[in-house]
């Protein structure tokens, strides 16, 4: 008779409770073992390269350290890399972008049920792709109407000056001219019907384009 292996999994979060939590709930499943826990994003990278995980399950989030989209691109950069499934409670579309681009095999959110996230897992260990209900709702809705859909760039532009950034202190960050960074809010408020900064936040926020 032939035994299927485990599929190995690494946690990636900054919360001792949630992956605690995790680990409690993964714990159920006999094909399932929990080899590992990082509580940065920097760690999870350096535990990922070691060869010893099937699926590390990423925040997003890390205080003020590294993104999770950040350590899955690094992750998913290394051949045989894991598969690398999203875990967070963020649902907007420049989180989920990020995360795709960055070679996500899944996108899950944190209330998913735990019959979804086991399934989740299984379908990424399996090399698929496993989206949550409302991300591939949200992620179909822009393929409907790329016209009007932000693109990556514009999120991240939109998101910086969410957060209270000048254009001058963006074009820094994202490494572009302040005439680009202009040149993208200027798309951005043709895409939301705006003609403000702030019009243009408030409309994105309401729409779940960005965080806040």
């Amino acid at each position: 008779m032939t035994v299927t292996p485990a599929i190995r999994l690494l946690l990636a979060d900054d919360h001792p409770v949630v992956r605690a939590g995790l680990r409690a709930v993964l714990d159920t499943e006999p094909d399932f073992r929990v080899v590992a826990e990082a509580d940065t994003a920097e760690w999870a990278v350096a535990l990922a390269a070691t060869g010893e995980f099937d699926v590390v399950l990423m925040d997003l989030q890390f205080g003020a350290g590294m993104h999770g989209s950040e350590a899955t691109a690094a992750i998913t950069a290394v051949p045989g890399a894991p598969r690398v499934l999203i875990l967070t409670t963020y649902d907007s579309d420049a989180d989920i972008l990020a995360a795709v681009e960055a070679g996500a095999a899944g996108y899950l959110l944190k209330d998913a049920p735990p019959e979804e996230l086991a399934a989740a897992v299984r379908t990424a260990a399996a090399g698929r792709s496993a989206l949550a209900p409302a991300v591939a709702h949200r992620l179909m809705d822009r393929m409907r109407t790329p016209a009007q859909a932000l693109t990556k760039r514009e999120l991240e532009v939109l998101q910086l000056v969410g957060e209270g950034l000048s254009n001058l202190q963006i074009s820094k960050k994202l490494f572009l001219s302040q005439a680009t960074v202009k040149s993208h809010l200027v798309h951005i408020y043709a895409k939301l019907g705006v003609d403000s900064r702030t019009a243009a936040v408030a409309a994105a926020t309401a729409r779940r384009l960005i965080r806040r």
